[in-house]
C-alpha cells in the first residue's frame, strides 16, 4: 500500500509498505480518507522538528473509515467514520495522575514518534478512535484534531462568557482558536501582519482585528477593553517578541497561553507577573477535547467555512509541501485526500 515517508531534511518519498494486520484484540484497522498538513509536519519535512524520530510516516490530523476490528472491540463497527486521536500515554506518570496525559513522560504521537496517517491503512488501538457522524464531510472532519488544540488552549486560558480574549497570530491555529473562543461566548480581538488573514478572521467572527504593521497593538487593546486590557491572551505566533507582548496586553488576573515551541530566549521582568497576578499556562496537544469538539462539529457550532482551502491527492504530496513551504499564506489548511 502507499505511504508517505520522510527520511531526512526535504527527503520525502512515496513508498510501498505492507498493509497492517490486526495484532491485538483491541486493534482497529482504519482506511484513511483525509489527512491535514500541520506546521509541525512542515517542520519535520524541513528538519527543524526536535521531537520526530526518522524515518517517519507523517500525519497526525487524519480521519477514516473502520476497515477491520479486533475480537474484543465492542464500540465500533465496520464502516464507521472515525477521528483518530494521535497521542498515547502511560496513564501512570505524574502528569497523567494530574489529569494532563498530554504532558505524559512517555508520550507518543502518531506521525512523530510512531507512523501516522499519510498511508492508505493504519492500525490504531480502539481507545484512540472517536466516532463522527457520516454526515460530516471528510474535509471538515479532518479539522477535529486542530480544533482540539484550540479547545485545549482556550480551556487552559479559562475562556468563557463575555471574557475578552486577544489572539496574536491569525494563522490556522489562531483562526481555530478564534472560532472556539467565540463558541464559548468570548469577545475576541485578533492581530497579525497579513491583512488578508485578518479579513478572513473578521468574516469568521472576530470582534476586532489589528494589523500590527499599521497600528500599535497595546494601544488598540487598551481602547478595545476600555483600559482593562485582556482577560486572556493566546500567543499563536510563538515568537519571543509576541510572548513578551503578552505581559503588557494581559489585564489584572489575566491568563496567558503561549502555543509555540521556540527555544529562543525571552527577556521579561517579574513585576507585571506579580503586580497583575498573571497566570502563564502552557498548552501542549490536548486533553479530553475530542468528544466536545466532535459534538460541536456535528452540531455545526464549529465548521469549515473556508479553513480548508487547498486539497491535493495523496500522490501529489510533494506539491502540497512545496506550497506550504514556499507560499504559506495561500494555505490556511491543506488536506491530502485518498481516492
Amino acid at each position: 500500500m502507499l505511504a508517505v515517508r520522510v527520511y531526512g531534511k526535504e527527503d520525502l518519498r512515496i513508498v510501498d509498505v505492507p498493509k497492517p494486520k490486526i495484532e491485538k484484540s483491541t486493534d482497529i484497522i482504519v482506511k484513511v480518507k483525509a489527512v491535514g498538513i500541520c506546521g509541525s509536519d512542515k517542520a519535520i519535512y524541513n528538519g527543524s522538528n526536535p521531537f520526530v524520530e526518522l524515518p517517519r510516516v507523517m500525519g497526525h490530523e487524519f480521519v477514516g473509515e473502520v476497515s477491520e476490528i479486533g475480537e474484543k472491540v465492542r464500540n465500533f463497527a465496520l464502516g464507521d467514520h472515525v477521528v483518530i486521536e494521535p497521542i498515547s500515554y502511560d496513564g501512570t506518570c505524574y502528569a497523567c495522575r494530574q489529569h494532563m496525559p498530554n504532558a505524559c513522560a512517555n508520550l507518543k504521537v502518531l506521525g512523530v514518534h510512531q507512523d501516522g496517517g499519510m498511508q492508505e491503512y493504519i492500525k490504531v488501538p480502539a481507545i484512540q478512535l472517536h466516532h463522527i457522524s457520516k454526515e460530516v464531510p471528510w474535509t471538515t472532519a479532518v479539522l477535529s484534531e486542530p480544533y482540539t488544540i484550540a479547545g485545549n488552549a482556550t480551556t487552559r486560558g479559562k475562556v468563557g462568557l463575555s471574557k475578552t480574549v486577544v489572539i496574536q497570530g491569525a494563522g490556522t491555529i489562531g483562526q481555530l482558536s478564534l472560532r472556539v473562543a467565540k463558541a464559548k461566548g468570548a469577545k475576541v480581538l485578533i492581530s497579525d501582519v497579513a491583512q488578508e488573514k485578518l479579513d478572513f478572521a473578521k468574516e469568521n467572527g472576530a470582534d476586532a482585528i489589528v494589523n500590527i504593521k499599521k497600528d500599535n497593538l497595546l494601544e488598540k487593546v487598551k481602547e478595545w477593553t476600555k483600559g482593562e486590557m485582556a482577560n486572556v491572551v493566546i500567543d499563536a505566533v510563538g515568537a519571543p517578541a509576541t510572548f513578551k507582548d503578552c505581559l503588557d496586553i494581559a489585564g489584572v488576573a489575566g491568563r496567558i497561553v503561549p502555543m509555540g515551541f521556540s527555544n529562543a530566549p525571552v527577556t521579561i521582568t517579574q513585576q507585571p507577573i506579580m503586580q497583575k497576578q498573571l497566570t502563564i499556562c502552557g498548552s501542549r496537544h490536548q486533553t479530553f477535547q475530542f468528544e466536545p469538539i466532535i459534538h460541536a462539529i456535528e452540531d455545526k457550532k464549529l465548521v469549515d467555512d473556508g479553513m480548508v482551502n487547498q486539497k491535493f491527492n495523496i500522490k501529489d504530496v510533494q506539491q502540497a509541501m512545496d506550497l506550504m513551504d514556499n507560499d504559506p499564506d495561500k494555505a490556511r489548511k491543506i488536506v491530502l485526500l485518498f481516492a
